[in-house]
């Protein structure tokens, strides 16, 4: 019983692409207004993609270094505390408190 509704399932989902598909085709060989947009907007974004693959090809690493914290520390060459900036200031017995806490 459940094998035939896995096998509807599966046929309803087929024949829907499939109608889809179909659609598709005759709208892109229809040559109307609609599809010429489509295609001239669709035409641009694969360019753009593939211009921006080959430029993160070339300058991937120049951009990758710039913005890579180099030195040691927590977050690279960034000091742990401001040292223009004093601690926090808390009361009497309380213990004082980090960014770790």
């Amino acid at each position: 019983m459940e094998e035939s509704w896995d096998f509807e399932f599966l046929s309803r989902i087929a024949d829907s692409c499939l109608s889809f598909i179909s659609e598709f085709v005759d709208d892109w060989l229809a040559n109307d207004m609609r599809v010429s947009i489509f295609k001239i907007l669709l035409s641009w974004l694969i360019f753009s993609l593939i211009a921006i693959h080959f430029a993160w090809k070339v300058y991937g690493n120049t951009v990758n270094d710039m913005y890579y914290r180099q030195g040691t520390g927590q977050n690279g060459g960034t000091p742990e505390t401001a040292p223009h900036l004093g601690r926090w200031e808390s009361k009497a017995g309380d213990p004082l408190k980090s960014h770790r806490d």
